[in-house]
């Protein structure tokens, strides 16, 4: 793989650092998400799916709101309610109204949800470690630390 440049046949310079550093950064996180959701689709899901019954299961037995689920994705999406659809068509995740407030809608991982990501951990965290191996354990927290400091410069 050469630069940048070479990968997206861009015949012109960058006009900026910055423009460089930003292109880079959304080609790095395509090519990263692409990786990932070729894992994942052999499973019948898609990579936001995986990313519900993720927070899903990290909630514990606790249900947790809809909008609150939306919140902690990774990748932002209008279409939670979609996304939630598809899983519970699939048996993985339920849905109820709070008994408090019928305005929320309370989400819980079903035991299928809990079985679908045993078996996808192991080729996940072979995936994650994959994506970073060119780094060395210094270089990744530096990796780390620099994205924390893009993240919040534009939150």
């Amino acid at each position: 793989m050469g630069t940048l440049q070479e990968e997206i046949k861009q015949s012109r310079p960058f006009r900026s650092a910055g423009q460089e550093a930003s292109v880079a950064l959304l080609r790095t996180a395509d090519l990263v998400r692409r990786s990932f959701a070729l894992v994942v689709e052999p499973y019948g899901i898609t990579l936001q799916q995986y990313n519900v019954l993720r927070i899903l299961r990290g909630a514990g037995e606790e249900a947790l709101p809809t909008l609150e689920l939306a919140r902690r994705m990774v990748e932002q999406t209008p279409g939670i309610t979609r996304l939630l659809d598809r899983l519970e068509a699939k048996s993985l995740v339920s849905r109820a109204r709070c008994p408090h407030d019928r305005r929320q809608v309370l989400c819980r991982i079903l035991p299928a949800g809990r079985d679908l990501l045993a078996q996808l951990d192991e080729v996940i965290d072979r995936t994650e470690d994959a994506a970073v191996s060119a780094l060395d354990d210094g270089e990744q927290s530096r990796l780390i630390a620099l994205l924390e400091r893009v993240r919040s410069s534009v939150l």
